[in-house]
């Protein structure tokens, strides 16, 4: 394999990542307040919390589509891989997406069943950020793989350590979903986001150290990685930096501090993330591929990445352009 294919590959990788956590920043408060949204009182409080995200919250998923498009074009045989390993939760999350998205309209114009479609969006957002976490966990715990095809059975990924990551996904988006709250919001809605932000934090600090340890005993490599000398003076960091961001967060809480609060649940997931390729890299495929192996032809890699230098600073920008201007708080009539 020559440098070139080694720096397309890597570039590549990144550029996926980078798709993936941008998701995750963008799309996972507003997933979060779908989780909450049953703790909301009906009326001025559910419409409050559905305004807060309504400029904003289809664009976000723009960033999945990146990502997941990205994956298919750059990495051709990991996506053909992982999908036929994960059809049922992917598709399970696709429906949940779905689900909530037409929730999310038709409650506004269809008020008579504003009951079935609340419950509509809360059930979508739960399930979609569910299947997204059991499908982080069954990459994880790795996907057989024999003559470069899947050759697992039907729910391999249906295992303890999915469940525990697919439940600490939905902990995770509840707390941006609290803490964009606490931010956007002000009054009895803001008040119930402080109350709920602190056992949302408390969970998902927990699950992240039962991930952990967990991820820890799937494979020796992964031990190797976090424990072996010298990468553990590295590697040690992510604990320790997860630490003092956690007791931020909670100071910021007790402070009553509006945007700090979320800035720092976002740098707990960036320290999530940041462990998580520490644990996968050079593997998109756990044991099984690196992203070598399962990189498309490097002609496609270049035409590819031609497009990808022109359209993320154009998403960057108009996502940044509407963030700015719906910046203010929110009420149930709308911004001001």
């Amino acid at each position: 394999m020559n440098a070139v294919d080694f720096d397309l590959a890597t570039v590549w990788a990144f550029i996926i990542a980078f798709a993936v956590f941008a998701y995750i920043v963008m799309d996972g408060f507003d997933l979060g307040i779908g989780i909450l949204f049953p703790t909301f009182k009906v009326g001025q409080e559910r419409d409050t919390a559905m305004n807060s995200i309504a400029p904003v919250w289809d664009g976000n998923e723009t960033w999945l589509v990146l990502g997941g498009g990205g994956l298919m074009a750059a990495f051709p045989l990991a996506y053909g891989v992982v999908m036929t390993a994960l059809y049922p939760p992917i598709i399970a999350m696709v429906l949940g997406l779905v689900f909530r998205g037409v929730a999310f309209e038709a409650r506004w114009r269809d008020p008579d069943h504003r009951r079935w479609w609340d419950i509509a969006f809360a059930g979508g957002s739960i399930v979609a950020s569910f299947c997204q976490g059991v499908t982080l966990g069954a990459m994880l715990q790795g996907i057989a793989i024999e003559n470069r095809v899947y050759a697992g059975g039907w729910l391999d990924w249906l295992t303890p350590f999915s469940l525990l990551t697919g439940a600490g996904v939905v902990c995770g988006y509840a707390l941006l979903g609290a803490t964009w709250l606490i931010w956007k919001t002000d009054g009895s809605i803001q008040e119930r986001a402080f109350r709920l932000a602190k056992p949302a934090g408390i969970a998902t600090l927990a699950v992240i150290g039962l991930v952990s340890l967990a991820t820890l005993n799937l494979d020796y490599t992964y031990r190797e990685k976090w424990l072996g000398y010298p990468a553990v003076l590295l590697t040690a960091q992510v604990p320790l930096l997860t630490a003092i961001i956690a007791f931020a967060f909670y100071r910021s809480i007790r402070k009553r501090r509006e945007a700090r609060p979320f800035f720092l649940a976002l740098a707990l997931f960036l320290m999530s993330f940041i462990g998580l390729g520490i644990s996968m890299y050079p593997y998109i495929v756990p044991d099984h591929l690196t992203i070598w192996e399962a990189a498309a032809p490097a002609s496609s890699q270049w035409f590819m990445l031609v497009g990808a230098v022109v359209l993320i600073p154009i998403i960057l920008s108009y996502t940044a352009f509407s963030y700015w201007v719906f910046r203010g708080k929110v009420t149930a009539e709308g911004y001001h």
